[in-house]
């Protein structure tokens, strides 16, 4: 064993039927709940809402015409366009702010692809792809 931890005992009080399923991985349950732990916390992330299916969707490696037709949903445009207006006037809070960068990194992946497409299908990379 290269790591060793303290190990903490904790009692919960499960309904039965869940505690049933969970017996047969008792060995790995501390597993189990970081798993869980990492899935709720990355749920709470506020700031990169809709950015999931753009991400999938690049993680699939689609084809260059498949890229050069992807667009933001309407639900993520709306909320792009509030906050570049808030961001004109300067009102931006923090959790927005990060929000917003974000997005700017969301949209340079985008051009990229958008751009290595272009190439592959001897097109020249436009401002609007």
């Amino acid at each position: 064993m290269l790591y060793s931890f303290q190990m903490s005992a904790i009692t919960l009080q499960l309904p039965e039927d869940l505690a049933q399923r969970l017996r047969s991985y008792e060995q790995r349950l501390p597993e189990i709940l970081e798993l869980g732990l990492r899935e709720f916390n990355a749920e709470a992330q506020a700031g990169f809402e809709g950015a999931a299916p753009v991400l999938e969707l690049l993680a699939d490696l689609p084809g260059p015409e498949e890229i050069l037709r992807l667009r933001p949903s309407e639900g993520l445009q709306r909320r792009v366009h509030y906050l570049l207006e808030k961001n004109r006037v300067g009102c931006l809070d923090s959790r927005e702010e990060e929000e917003w960068e974000h997005y700017q990194f969301l949209e340079h992946l985008v051009r990229m692809a958008k751009a290595k497409a272009c190439l592959k299908l001897g097109l020249t990379p436009s401002t609007d792809v």
